[in-house]
């Protein structure tokens, strides 16, 4: 028998979606799905493309914390709801879903570069996270990364608690940091392996013994928490040795084909993040046809398709393609990243869908999420700072910023009140000229 279904509305106060809590916007509802390490099953991209066109307006968006958010929900909250946990997308409880944010590499278990799996202990974590009462009160934006040591990975994205593995003396350890990211590798110690699950626990109770209702995240405890102190509470043995660490460098290369152990990956994008029902059941029809029947989510707002036979790769892209998904980081689409602005979002001073458009069409330089464009400063398309961000300040008007690691925000201001075009000519040049 079907368990009844929670109250329509989760009871936690947070303006953040989730499955269970659907937002109201501009456009209509948003439903965020977590997917355990960004994966999404073939079955499960079908019935997220169903419910986008039953239940919305046929808008799926990929974010940057590698979930899948619909747009555009109409009145049948709890229909959407229920359609999408007879799928295996969500718990049955609310406050057991909201937290469950742990982020992996795309390529966990595949990447050739990996010290190890991470998916087995992943799966141990998010269980932890789901099925145990006290961490339904932690935010549902506490967030943490565990890192194999993948190629393939988000190194900027700042965590609450991460985890980064390393080998040393013939054993896997885990290096762990609080409140930062992997790449300015603030490593506050470290655990054998198979202490991973325990450390996580004890970060996790240490932080709610610790800190107030108005203390959300574990940076704003750490702002009156001396992390000695912190650290002093932990039931675990800390291994202090290996503090002077820099985590080795990833590939930047998140579209086209990726390296695996065996056979290859895919990666491929939506255009701005935004996916049609076509395209999700169009590259759900390909992991059938020519892959392992999995989809992964990226922090790239991005896709992969994971263990394809070198020769199935040309055609699995000439698919895509046609649908409309980016295949190869020269796009110049790929090279740019926007929020949902004024269309969908009352707090947007702009349409910076529409002109991130016109500004793509007028770049020829540049890296895949290279250009930032946001429509308010909570910057909620990109989790970290982007080489060259366009803030709004009114329709079609945007400041631009160059990231700058000697100022806080989104960098050092270039030029104000510019219009996508002027901001294209300032921006179509070799990154060693923008500062010219």
């Amino acid at each position: 028998m079907t368990p009844p279904l929670p109250p329509e509305v989760s009871p936690r106060p947070s303006a953040c979606p989730g499955l269970w809590r659907i937002v109201a916007a501009r456009d209509g509802g948003i439903c965020r799905i977590k997917l355990p390490g960004g994966l999404l099953l073939a079955d499960q991209a079908d019935a997220v493309a169903d419910a986008a066109e039953r239940f919305a307006g046929g808008v799926i968006e990929a974010t940057n914390r590698a979930n899948l958010q619909i747009r555009g929900i109409g009145d049948d909250h709890r229909g959407l709801v229920e359609h999408l946990l007879v799928a295996g997308l969500g718990p049955r409880d609310a406050a057991g879903d909201d937290v469950r944010n742990l982020m992996v590499s795309p390529l966990a278990g595949l990447d050739p570069a990996m010290v190890f799996d991470t998916r087995p202990l992943a799966g141990q974590v998010l269980d932890l996270l789901e099925s145990t009462p006290r961490f339904h009160k932690l935010s549902a934006k506490f967030a943490m990364q565990l890192d194999g040591g993948e190629a393939l990975a988000m190194l900027e994205h700042a965590h609450d608690l991460w985890l980064s593995a390393m080998q040393r003396e013939g054993r896997i350890w885990l290096r762990f940091g609080l409140a930062s990211s992997l790449s300015n590798s603030q490593v506050l110690g470290a655990v054998p392996v198979d202490q991973g699950l325990a450390l996580v626990r004890a970060v996790l109770e240490r932080f709610l013994d610790l800190a107030t209702p108005e203390q959300s995240r574990m940076r704003q405890l750490l702002q009156v928490c001396p992390v000695e102190h912190f650290l002093e509470g932990l039931p675990l043995q800390i291994d202090t040795s290996s503090l002077a660490w820099q985590r080795p460098a990833t590939t930047s290369a998140w579209l086209g084909v990726l390296p695996q152990r065996q056979g290859v990956a895919l990666g491929v994008a939506p255009p701005l993040g935004r996916l049609t029902p076509a395209m999700l059941r169009g590259a759900a029809h390909v992991v059938r046809q020519w892959g392992d029947g999995s989809l992964r989510l990226t922090p790239w707002q991005s896709l992969v398709l994971t263990n394809l036979n070198p020769t199935h790769v040309q055609p699995a892209r000439e698919h895509l393609a046609a649908l409309g998904l980016l295949c190869h980081s020269e796009h110049p689409l790929a090279r740019v990243v926007a929020c949902t602005g004024s269309s969908g979002c009352a707090k947007g001073q702009a349409d910076t869908k529409a002109d991130a458009v016109t500004l793509a069409g007028l770049l020829h330089h540049g890296a895949p999420g290279s250009v930032h464009l946001s429509a308010c400063p909570r910057s909620c398309a990109m989790a970290h700072t982007a080489p060259a961000t366009l803030l709004a300040r009114a329709p079609g008007r945007y400041d631009l910023y160059l990231r700058d690691a000697r100022q806080p925000g989104f960098g050092r201001l270039r030029g104000a009140d510019l219009t996508p075009e002027e901001a294209g000519a300032m921006l179509d040049l070799p990154t060693e000229h923008l500062d010219d």
